[in-house]
């Protein structure tokens, strides 16, 4: 299954590189790497559909926000989401859509390592030649 992200070379933590041929394509991408980190994301069924939402002064603060809003519904909600049908304005400070998932299940999903937050150091959203990379660093 070719995937829409990549993880770097980094001396700790997780350093992640997605990518799409749309800014929303690589916000789902982005989301189905940090989850990756976390559990076997192959193994998530799209079962139960839920609202997907966040807001940012900027693109940075969105996706920031965005993959944050994905790491709590994970772990406090435990709601893993594997698909996702978003859009983001065109400012660029709010994303809204649907996404689809199913509630985690330890002996299904596995557990790989526990993701901390999301920080601002290295963050970088980039569109060259229409095709948008986003890189971010996972604190695990």
């Amino acid at each position: 299954m070719p995937r829409g992200f990549r993880y770097l070379d980094y001396m700790s933590d997780a350093f992640v590189e997605a990518y799409g041929s749309t800014l929303e394509e690589a916000f789902a991408n982005a989301a189905l790497g940090m989850l990756n980190v976390m559990l076997d994301i192959d193994k998530v069924e799209p079962k139960v559909e839920e609202r997907a939402q966040a807001e940012g002064m900027d693109l940075e603060n969105l996706l920031y926000n965005w993959l944050e809003s994905i790491l709590l519904k994970a772990w406090i909600d435990s709601f893993i989401p594997c698909k996702f049908e978003i859009k983001i304005d065109r400012k660029g400070n709010r994303l809204g859509g649907r996404m689809w998932g199913e509630p985690y299940d330890r002996e299904k999903h596995g557990y790989k390592t526990e993701v901390k937050g999301i920080t601002y150091h290295e963050m970088k959203i980039v569109n060259e030649d229409g095709r948008w990379r986003l890189r971010f660093l996972l604190d695990l």
